[in-house]
């Protein structure tokens, strides 16, 4: 017997930030979550899987767009040609779908039903499926209790989305334990929810396989199901299979031995190939955060965007790989010896001197950093576009050591532009 372990397909997923960047690759970002589903689809159809199970969050909330609901039921149509079941517990964002209360699948297509657990079986595999779906968004019971009991002599597989004892920052739904599933006597429990994959257990078998394709940096590396093989004594082989055509990576690079935008560019250059591993069949979506204490830290403050272009310039440079870029975080300090300038330019009698004078006073005093988050999300911010202003509103820096970065770089960047930083 062999079958496919999939969940967290959250098709047609809404972008978030992506929107007004000019440069960002829409049509395959996008696309990414559909073409995901295809793959799954044509895995199954050329291995010779006997049924695909789908464990939750098919969908995105309340997402409204019927083509999204008529793609997965095209999907599943193919399934059906090929005599291939499919068996599904709705999540939590499939409980406040709109989509998935008016949408007919195909009659190969079984969606367990929320009132109750129960058990579908396979005679001619000798297995049990047992499931239940979410019924509203915020399912706060532990729901394995109310599941059947294994059906003896079959391979007893059980279907669900929960968060376990907790899997943050993953809502904490359906909660229960690795202990209640062992106890439970099933052969294998698919799992959902957790965008990571995870193996709980070995015996029985407990897996999360993580979602189908990574949508942003946070859900980063490769992203697809489990391929479970079953002999007849229920041993158990299983593989992971890589689905996924968009692959987000978030990757951080020490900087503090690095003096000057050529040796970023040769590091980068080193980081990224072993990242992407010339992997041509799909597009590697980057971040990239520069950490450390360097002489790159004066570099940008005198020109500001200098090593974003440079960690840029460096992707153009992979060749075989479809490289996008989409983000560069400076969390770069002054290197060690600045200390020492720093204490000359204080004990300078001028405006250059107040002004350091003052910078040295702001970073010590924890009102003054309190003030800083304030001061970023008043008149400044009123005057930017709805989603623009919605969007930094929600990732603005609080912690203190942030907002000394903060104003580490403007007054770096305030002497760069005064000329005065090498006095």
């Amino acid at each position: 017997m062999r079958f496919l372990h999939a969940a967290d397909l959250h098709l047609d997923s809404p972008l978030r930030g992506l929107a007004r960047r000019d440069d960002a690759p829409h049509a395959r970002l996008r696309g990414a979550t559909r073409s995901a589903v295809a793959k799954l689809v044509d895995f199954a159809l050329t291995n010779g899987v006997d049924f695909l199970l789908l464990c939750g969050d098919l969908f995105d909330g309340d997402w409204p767009d019927f083509h999204t609901g008529l793609y997965f039921r095209e999907q599943m149509a193919r399934l059906a040609r090929a005599d291939v079941p499919v068996f599904i517990v709705n999540g939590n964002h499939d409980a406040a779908s709109v989509i998935t209360r008016h949408l007919a699948l195909p009659p190969n297509v079984t969606v367990f039903e929320s009132r109750r657990a129960h058990t579908v079986e396979i005679e001619r595999l000798g297995v049990a499926l047992h499931g239940r779906s979410f019924g509203t968004r915020h399912t706060d019971e532990d729901l394995v209790p109310s599941y059947p009991p294994p059906v003896p002599g079959r391979f007893n597989i059980g279907l669900l989305h929960t968060s376990l004892n907790g899997r943050p920052p993953h809502d904490p739904y359906a909660p229960t334990t690795r202990a209640t599933l062992v106890a439970q006597g099933y052969d294998y429990w698919a799992l959902g929810h957790v965008h990571t994959r995870e193996v709980v257990s070995e015996s029985p078998r407990i897996v999360y396989p993580g979602n189908l394709q990574g949508r942003w940096a946070s859900e980063s590396g490769p992203k697809g199901c489990e391929l479970v093989d079953v002999d007849e004594d229920h041993r158990i082989r299983t593989e992971f299979i890589a689905l996924d055509t968009v692959r987000w990576h978030d990757l951080r690079i020490d900087v503090t031995m690095l003096s000057d935008a050529g040796a970023l560019e040769s590091a980068l250059g080193d980081v990224l190939a072993a990242a992407c591993a010339d992997d041509a069949e799909r597009l590697h979506a980057v971040r990239v955060t520069l950490a450390g204490a360097s002489d790159l830290h004066p570099l940008e403050a005198a020109e500001p965007g200098r090593l974003d272009a440079t960690v840029r310039s460096a992707a153009q440079d992979r060749a075989g790989v479809d490289l996008w870029i989409e983000q560069v975080r400076l969390e770069i300090d002054p290197p060690p010896r600045a200390s020492g300038l720093a204490a000359t330019i204080l004990e300078r009698d001028d405006a250059v001197g107040e002004l350091a004078v003052l910078a040295a006073e702001f970073r010590a005093d924890p009102g003054c950093l309190g003030a800083l988050t304030e001061a970023l999300a008043g008149p400044l911010l009123d005057r930017l576009p709805a989603d623009v202003r919605a969007r930094i509103a929600a990732s603005l820096p609080t912690d203190p050591d942030t907002h000394r970065r903060l104003v580490d770089d403007a007054l770096a960047t305030a002497l760069a532009v005064l000329d005065s930083g090498r006095a």
